[in-house]
């Protein structure tokens, strides 16, 4: 009894001495004030852990870093996982309905496959508009077209498009 007594004091004033110490060194590495709070804290468990089972500890301080230092290597090493409501916050949207992801997939087939029943000028420049994601100004130059001329048969096609499309 009077040994834990003795083990029991030496922690408390390790605790004293160096707690203040360790838990700015763990907001430093860690930059989460509970996270270095909490491993600070395990810090002082597995010491005391370790006097308990009758561990002879030399320089207190040097054995209380290098126990944080340890435990700050775990919790790197950790898998870290993200709240829903963080990434709410940062304007992430789980889809929740696939049909819709389906539905667009074939609206979008669906109206490739129109482009071929457009009139040839028309069909050119809208498979490389909206096919190839080409600019007016990347099809003027593959064309020898002007750019308005471009603009002009790339907006008629779609409206072409368009009308065929509601037409299915």
């Amino acid at each position: 009894m009077e040994n834990q007594a003795s083990q029991q004091a030496i922690l408390e004033r390790a605790h004293h001495d160096y707690a203040k110490m360790l838990s700015s060194y763990a907001f430093f590495k860690v930059s989460n004030l509970e996270k270095s709070e909490d491993l600070v804290q395990e810090t002082f468990l597995k010491t005391w852990r370790y006097i308990v089972k009758g561990g002879e500890i030399a320089t207190m301080k040097a054995f209380l870093y290098h126990i944080l230092n340890n435990l700050i290597i775990d919790e790197y090493r950790k898998p870290k996982t993200t709240s829903l409501d963080a990434l709410a916050q940062k304007g992430f949207e789980p889809s929740t309905d696939g049909e819709t992801n389906f539905l667009n997939t074939q609206d979008g087939t669906a109206a490739l496959s129109l482009i071929q029943s457009l009139p040839e000028k028309y069909q050119k420049i809208m498979s490389m508009r909206y096919v190839q994601d080409l600019s007016l100004q990347e099809i003027s130059i593959a064309t020898g077209q002007s750019k308005n001329t471009i603009a002009v048969q790339a907006h008629r096609g779609l409206e072409k498009l368009k009308l065929l499309y509601g037409s299915v």
